[in-house]
C-alpha cells in the first residue's frame, strides 16, 4: 500500500503596504488623585505628649536661681532656660549652638561653655 502524497496549496498573501498615518498628539488629561478612604473617613489624631515629660519636677537650688523654685515639667524647664539664654544674649555669636555661661549658669553647668545638645542632659540632673 502506497501512501499518497498530498500537496497543500499555500495561499500567497499579498504584501499590503501600510499607509504611514500621522498620529495626533494627544493631550494628557490632568488626573485628580482620589482621596483614599483612610483620609476621608479617619481624621489624623493629635499627638499626645509623653506623661514622663509632663510630670512637674522640683528644680535644684542652682536651677531655681535661673527659672524659679516652682515645680515645672522638664519641657517647661528647658523652655525657661532658653528664654533666659536669649534674654541675656548668652549664645556664642560665632557658633549659635554653644551657650556661654554667666555667673548663674556657670554654677548650673559646671563649666564655661556647653552645647545646646548637652543642655537637656544637664537640666535633667538638676530636676527631681
Amino acid at each position: 500500500m502506497a501512501k499518497k502524497k498530498t500537496k497543500k496549496k499555500v495561499a500567497k498573501k499579498k504584501a499590503t503596504k501600510k499607509k504611514a498615518t500621522k498620529k495626533k498628539a494627544t493631550k494628557k488629561k490632568a488626573t485628580k488623585k482620589k482621596a483614599t478612604k483612610k483620609k476621608a473617613t479617619k481624621k489624623k489624631a493629635k499627638r499626645k505628649p509623653n506623661a514622663a515629660f509632663m510630670k512637674a519636677m522640683k528644680p535644684s537650688d542652682a536651677l531655681a536661681a535661673v527659672i524659679g523654685n516652682k515645680p515645672v515639667p522638664r519641657t517647661e524647664a528647658i523652655k525657661k532656660i532658653w528664654d533666659y539664654i536669649k534674654k541675656h544674649k548668652l549664645q556664642n555669636p560665632k557658633n549659635k549652638r554653644n551657650i556661654l555661661a554667666d555667673s548663674k549658669l556657670k554654677v548650673l553647668f559646671g563649666k564655661k561653655e556647653v552645647t545646646m545638645f548637652e543642655l537637656a542632659g544637664i537640666l535633667n540632673k538638676h530636676l527631681s
